[in-house]
């Protein structure tokens, strides 16, 4: 009987294991380096290696290889096949996690099957298997103070690939490596798995281990996390839950879509009629702790394809007594007089990632949201500054 159950798991493993057709083009992804794969029918496949997209050297993907391949790669996992085909099939689209293996290494990736003009394509996102460190990621030390609070909300801002969940997961390793807490995770899909280290890790994904975020959260209140990650801020109802359990002893990690670090206010207010934002307004001050936006940029350092420029900003009397005030447009000027106490500017940051030889010039001028300031910045002129009180 213990042969004919070894003999069961033996197989059950080599199921999971097996070898899928799009599994070759994940390899690929995987031996270039590069961050995300995209299919698209008419097309051959495209990797995009330190930030730029480069056709594999293939034929174009038929529609009859590409439903092949993706349906096959819906299918792969039994448990949850319906699941990804019934909300394919509804909202024309599906996001989940993959696996496989690359020279006996197991590598995720984050999956995105997509509907466009009738065919099917796919956008995946390649996840290091290991978490890299403050210094490995070229973050500012600061971001260790925000790992450090009891209680209270910390946002990652940026566009799609700003790099927010690696961000994220370097300060979620920190607290693993350095306090005794209980962290809990809300991920749709999971993208960094962690190992228990000082402290004990749940990674729940939505859809195979709980229904839905809103039923997660609930959950979450019986579970006794001393730290959350709730994922993006995507609507009303999910800032709500967050900033509650902020406001009820946790510490909050999320994602929002926003340029800088004071535009985010403004993209959390978005989410609520204006008959709510003086209370959103109050909630913010009373539980916020940090901001951070960045943008990832193309390195000319050997080595280091790309390094983010931060902006950082933390919530001193100065910053929330402006958001009380509804004094947004004086927040860039708040963060600069800041940087004495940790705060960061994008000027601060662009300068010196030039000066570090970190990337050039023209590509610091290019993101610049002030390129006369950084101008000055790089001669070493500083900007008188006003009372902004």
């Amino acid at each position: 009987m213990a042969s004919t159950a070894s003999n069961e798991q033996h197989v059950a493993v080599e199921i999971r294991h097996q070898e899928l057709e799009v599994d070759k083009l994940f390899r690929a992804l995987v031996k270039l380096e590069g961050s995300d794969l995209h299919l698209k029918v008419n097309m051959p496949p495209h990797v995009r290696v330190a930030g730029s997209l480069r056709p594999l050297n293939r034929p174009p993907i038929t529609d009859e290889e590409m439903e092949r391949m993706l349906f096959e790669l819906i299918d792969c996992d039994h448990r949850l096949k319906d699941r990804r085909r019934k909300i394919f099939d509804e909202d024309g689209g599906v996001d989940f996690a993959h696996s496989t293996l690359v020279d006996d290494i197991s590598w995720r990736f984050r999956v995105n099957i997509l509907q466009q003009m009738g065919h099917m394509g796919l956008v995946a996102r390649r996840v290091n298997n290991k978490i890299p460190d403050f210094k490995g990621l070229h973050l500012p030390p600061i971001l260790e103070s925000l790992c450090k609070f009891d209680q209270g909300m910390v946002l990652l801002a940026g566009v799609t690939g700003s790099g927010k969940s690696t961000t994220i997961a370097s300060m979620l390793n920190w607290i693993n490596q350095n306090e005794r807490d209980h962290i809990l995770t809300l991920e749709d899909p999971i993208e960094y798995v962690f190992h228990d280290d000082k402290s004990l890790i749940n990674q729940r994904e939505i859809g195979q281990d709980v229904r839905d975020f809103m039923i997660g959260m609930k959950h979450a209140v019986r579970e006794d996390p001393d730290v959350m990650l709730v994922g993006e801020m995507r609507d009303r109802e999910t800032f709500e839950t967050a900033i509650q359990a902020a406001e009820t002893g946790h510490l909050v990690f999320g994602t929002i879509h926003a340029s800088t670090a004071p535009s985010t206010i403004g993209r959390i207010l978005d989410l609520f009629p204006e008959g709510m934002h003086n209370a959103i307004r109050s909630a913010m001050v009373f539980n916020m702790k940090g901001i951070i936006a960045q943008k990832l940029l193309p390195s000319i350092k050997p080595g280091v394809s790309r390094v983010p420029t931060v902006e950082i900003m933390t919530f001193n009397p100065t910053v929330r007594k402006l958001i009380m005030e509804k004094s947004d447009e004086k927040l860039p000027d708040a963060i600069r007089i800041g940087e004495r106490e940790g705060m960061q500017s994008f000027t601060k940051s662009l300068k010196e990632l030039v000066q570090a030889r970190m990337i050039d010039r023209a590509t610091a001028f290019e993101v610049a949201p002030n390129p006369e300031s950084l101008k000055m910045a790089l001669k070493g002129i500083e900007v008188s500054e006003p009372g902004i009180l």
